[in-house]
């Protein structure tokens, strides 16, 4: 008699928009990697839907959840129990389900700093570091700029309530401090400058001044698109060395997820380069 091979077990992404997303894809060929047997899915949710769904998607057998914006505070809210970098953030990219209880952790900082050092090359100890937005994405880079020894470590946002209490919540001595977007064409260019804002996701300009930027200046965007996303089009024009967009960050953070899923950490270098083209 044939056996009937066992389902696969389901993940997914919550965000709103997800249709952009490639995590579906970067999770299959993990899989294929590691021989796993899963599947993976795209849940588009608003943020009045988000318990909703995360509570339905665990109730109809999900093992586990990534979660983008504009979800990944409110999904700390929500978990029963959170990582220590979950908890630094104040923020969840990932939910690991287990009987109706759900388990937060963070793998954007890991997946981000891996990405900058190791596969960019990009050294962060003893730079000036701007950090353009202070959302959940910028929430999870944040603390682990700050343990590779920053110079200096500003936090922008269009909102100065929201980038002080970033400040505020993360504890931390040193040189950080909190500015709004408006204060920033007095400020002189960075050596390292990261988008976390949204801008970009609907192909709109960034609203931040050229001097910035320097012949010097490193540019990362969180975001990623099969072209240059409007942040690394605007450093270059405001003459970066470098700009590049968040791949890298991308696939070494669901590497980082997918190791906490299934225990078993994938190999990002091949997948990286591939995406990247």
């Amino acid at each position: 008699m044939t056996q009937t091979p066992p389902s696969p077990d389901r993940y997914g992404l919550v965000g709103h928009p997800v249709e952009h997303s490639r995590s579906p894809l970067i999770h299959t060929l993990f899989a294929r990697q590691t021989g796993q047997n899963l599947s993976y899915e795209l849940l588009d949710v608003e943020a009045a839907g988000f318990e909703t769904a995360v509570r339905g998607f665990g109730a109809a057998g999900g093992k586990g959840l990534n979660v983008t914006v504009p979800h990944k505070e409110t999904a700390f809210a929500l978990c029963d129990e959170c990582s220590e970098a979950a908890t630094a953030a104040g923020a969840v990219n990932t939910i690991s389900i287990d009987e109706g209880r759900l388990r937060g952790d963070n793998t954007d900082g890991v997946g981000f700093i891996r990405d900058v050092t190791l596969n960019q090359r990009q050294a962060l100890a003893g730079r000036s570091i701007i950090v353009l937005g202070a959302g959940g994405a910028a929430r999870g880079v944040v603390g682990p700029l700050l343990d590779q020894g920053p110079a200096e470590l500003v936090i922008a946002n269009r909102t100065k309530e929201r980038a002080d209490r970033l400040v505020a919540d993360l504890k931390r001595t040193g040189d950080l401090r909190a500015v709004t977007f408006a204060e920033l064409a007095a400020l002189p260019a960075f050596d390292v400058l990261v988008n976390a804002t949204s801008a970009g996701l609907q192909g709109e300009a960034p609203p931040f001044p050229a001097s910035l930027v320097d012949d010097g200046s490193f540019c990362y965007d969180l975001v990623y698109s099969q072209h240059d996303t409007p942040f690394v089009t605007w450093a270059k024009s405001s003459g970066a060395e470098r700009a590049v967009q968040g791949w890298g960050m991308l696939v070494e953070q669901a590497a980082e997820s997918f190791a906490i899923w299934r225990g078993v950490r994938p190999d990002t270098r091949a997948l990286i380069a591939q995406l990247a083209r």
